[in-house]
């Protein structure tokens, strides 16, 4: 027994060198990414980029309700997009009669951190200020968190990171944060574009395949955005970044291929959240305003934007706000939207761009081609992203109008909504006062940029056009005058639970209560 014991100490203590090279070997967790590993082939960055892709708009699988709780009933409704066509038994009274929902309400601020601004801080930690990556992370940034900022106004942002209760920023001082950012991202992507011809985070990227000069167009093209959105309140700043976003080497958006959108592919498959929520599920319909502004231009983008109702054939839209909705009413007699279940997720069309700087040719004298030319080339770049035919003969249309009698397809009621709907022909008239010139460029670019409904909501706010048909009952609410446009979400209940100091001090940089009433600081000229 002692020669058995005497040589297996033996044999422990000749492994013993081998075991501690190998330590970390043994000591690692074999489902877990190693340093090395994260670092090669930048999947350090790579994965948190590609995940806050999936953040802007919640896609992924299973959660098409994610992104109806934080776009589908938010901004799609009070833009008049889309219409709740079922009455949901925990909230009859729901975000449709702008009486908000707090679980409703609570998700797109709360998916925002999750989704964007923590993987955004996992770039910016790995990363130096020269990194492509942090770049073109920080663009993502900005994109998805100004859409949250105009959701709410005050939003915790530049102290993010620093604490676990954190304090908010004044959506003024927001704004101006981002544009420094923005800023710093299109230099270093102009950098390295001029330099190198390579595609970038290709493996990671699901919206332009790592093309860096794409995503140097988008970036100007947001930053053209921004600059508008703050246009009544901060005229000079605005020119500034206007003047900077159409100055960069690579300019705006401009076509087809330079449209935002996750595609899908063989790495990311995902179900359009639009096909289950409008399709699937049948909760949100078109709308009555679309059903306005379509029909009555005889617009042909309408067979690829919706379906015709089911028992007539024909494209219905249904009133926003109708108090306990029956869905059998609506199912069959109105339209859908056109998304199948593999439909790409846009972000942002190149029409965009051609109508912001149709506004900033009109405004400012800022652009080398006239309102008019901005505003047709729009149009047709809309046409183009549609994949619909027809765009000369639409833009010289000078007698069609919007209708002025909407007619619920249920029913058979008819409503005059002509004193709510903005009754311009789509053809330029150079004659106009600069007014309606405006109001004939945001009737057009709110039918473009669907179904993006926050933007289209946010330029409705800002603008105040085009008109839209009011939601069929303000009495389900208490904070929205009668006949207005719900201006704001509130400040969700988690905050007030887990944050509540900071948040009721954001309430006095709102100007106001917290309320669905309550306008945002560039909110000022309804």
């Amino acid at each position: 027994m002692k020669k058995i014991f005497t040589l297996i100490a033996l044999s422990v203590i000749a492994l013993l060198p081998s075991c501690t090279a190998r330590f970390e070997e043994y000591n690692h967790n074999p489902d877990e990414a190693t340093p090395d590993q994260m670092d090669f082939d930048n999947l350090s960055t790579g994965a948190y980029f590609a995940q806050m892709q999936r953040g802007v708009f919640c896609i992924g699988e299973n959660l098409g309700g994610r992104y109806q709780e934080t776009q589908a009933l938010e901004g799609d409704l009070f833009a008049s997009y889309f219409a709740a066509i079922t009455s949901w038994g925990y909230a009859p009274s729901n975000n449709d009669h702008y009486a908000l929902y707090y679980g409703w309400y609570d998700k797109p601020f709360n998916d925002a951190y999750e989704k964007i601004m923590q993987p955004w801080k996992s770039v910016y930690d790995a990363t130096d200020e020269f990194s492509p990556a942090r770049a073109m992370a920080t663009v993502i940034k900005v994109f998805a968190m100004q859409r949250i900022t105009d959701m709410y106004g005050p939003i915790p942002y530049s102290k993010f990171g620093t604490a676990v209760q954190v304090e908010y920023d004044s959506q003024e001082s927001i704004y101006n944060q981002m544009f420094e950012e923005i800023a710093d991202a299109i230099d270093v992507l102009t950098e390295y574009a001029t330099n190198n011809s390579a595609a970038y985070l290709a493996d990671y990227d699901n919206i332009y395949s790592g093309n860096v000069v794409r995503w140097i167009k988008f970036a100007n093209t947001v930053r053209l955005r921004m600059a508008m959105r703050i246009s009544n309140v901060n005229e000079a700043k605005a020119k500034t970044e206007i003047e900077a976003a159409i100055g960069n080497t690579y300019g705006l958006m401009a076509s087809k291929d330079d449209d935002a959108a996750v595609h899908q592919s063989a790495r990311l498959t995902f179900r359009h959240p639009l096909w289950e929520i409008g399709t699937s599920w049948d909760d949100e319909h078109m709308s009555a305003t679309m059903d306005c502004y379509l029909n009555g231009y005889g617009d042909p983008r309408i067979a690829a934007y919706f379906q015709p109702a089911v028992s007539t054939g024909l494209y219905k839209g249904v009133r926003n706000g109708i108090s306990n909705v029956n869905k059998n009413n609506y199912l069959n007699n109105s339209s859908r939207p056109n998304f199948v279940q593999g439909s790409d997720m846009h972000w942002m069309y190149a029409a965009e761009a051609y109508f912001l700087m149709a506004e900033a040719k009109l405004r400012f004298d800022i652009g080398d081609l006239s309102a008019q030319e901005y505003y047709e080339a729009g149009i047709a770049a809309s046409f183009a992203s549609a994949g619909v035919t027809g765009a000369d003969a639409y833009i010289s249309n000078s007698t069609a109008l919007p209708l002025s009698s909407y007619t619920d397809p249920y029913n058979n009621r008819s409503t005059d909504v002509s004193s709510m709907l903005s009754l311009l022909p789509v053809a330029w008239d150079d004659a106009a006062d600069d007014n309606t010139k405006l109001e004939r460029i945001m009737i057009q670019k709110w039918i473009a940029l669907y179904p993006d409904g926050q933007e289209a909501w946010s330029e409705m706010r800002r603008t105040g056009y085009p008109g839209w048909v009011r939601i069929n009952s303000y009495s389900a609410q208490s904070e929205v005058a009668s006949g207005e446009m719900i201006s704001r979400l509130k400040f969700p209940s988690t905050e007030y639970d887990n944050n509540s100091a900071n948040t009721q001090a954001a309430v006095t940089l709102l100007g106001g209560n917290d309320s669905a009433g309550t306008r945002l600081w560039w909110d000022v000229k309804r």
